[in-house]
């Protein structure tokens, strides 16, 4: 098969962002009237906003009425947005993964579970020239770990998703990738991915080549 595209995360793929929303998610939590657990912030990684909400909601035992759930919402993308005022830190070797993809011409999209207003932030350190496409968590039926975001990125670069590499950092960014049906390149971040048909395992970015992608194209599914 030939590499059609390379599908990027963001949070904690490209950006150590994820250090960012953990002061915003437990500030949260206070703010709630609770704590925000390390198990609790774990399974948190990677969700989707309503996603998230409805779990902090459910982790702290608080009732989720409709209204409340908006408000925290509001109050969280305006604690997120103080924190990603600043240029947002780097993973290690994604700026120069992107480089490489970029020069060997292969079609890139950024999928992101974050919605589009807090994405253009982000989007101001890593730059918007490397995508040919953008989707954001807020722009799909369904956020990760739905296929949704992944298919819809395939869709707008006019490719297969079985021909396309999406890289990730967490559990349920690797479960959306994977079920859209892309090959998985797996850097974890934050918390550990288990093992899955489809995925490929890396310490980091740094170093990473187009030939490793291909190969990780190649991986079996089953």
């Amino acid at each position: 098969m030939t590499l059609a595209g390379v599908l990027w995360d963001m949070d904690g793929t490209l950006l150590d962002s994820e250090k960012l929303w953990d002061i915003g998610v437990r500030e949260l939590a206070t703010e709630l009237g609770g704590r925000m657990t390390d198990e609790l912030r774990h399974s948190l990684i990677g969700a989707s906003g309503p996603n998230a909400l409805r779990i902090v909601f459910d982790g702290l035992g608080l009732d989720r009425d409709p209204e409340a759930v908006a408000a925290a919402g509001r109050w969280l993308e305006q604690r997120v947005t103080e924190l990603f005022a600043g240029p947002v830190p780097w993973r290690p070797g994604a700026r120069d993964a992107l480089a490489a993809v970029a020069a060997a011409g292969i079609p890139a999209a950024l999928v992101t579970n974050t919605k589009r207003s807090l994405a253009e932030l982000c989007l101001d350190t890593v730059g918007r020239d490397w995508f040919r496409v953008t989707v954001c968590g807020d722009e799909v039926p369904e956020g990760k770990p739905a296929p949704d975001p992944y298919l819809r990125a395939a869709e707008l670069l006019g490719a297969d998703p079985e021909h396309c590499v999406a890289v990730e950092d967490s559990p349920t960014g690797a479960q959306s990738a994977g079920a859209a049906g892309c090959r998985v390149l797996v850097v974890p971040c934050e918390i550990a991915v288990p093992p899955a048909p489809g995925r490929v395992f890396r310490e980091s970015l740094v170093g990473l080549t187009v030939p490793e992608l291909h190969a990780v194209l190649a991986t079996p599914v089953a």
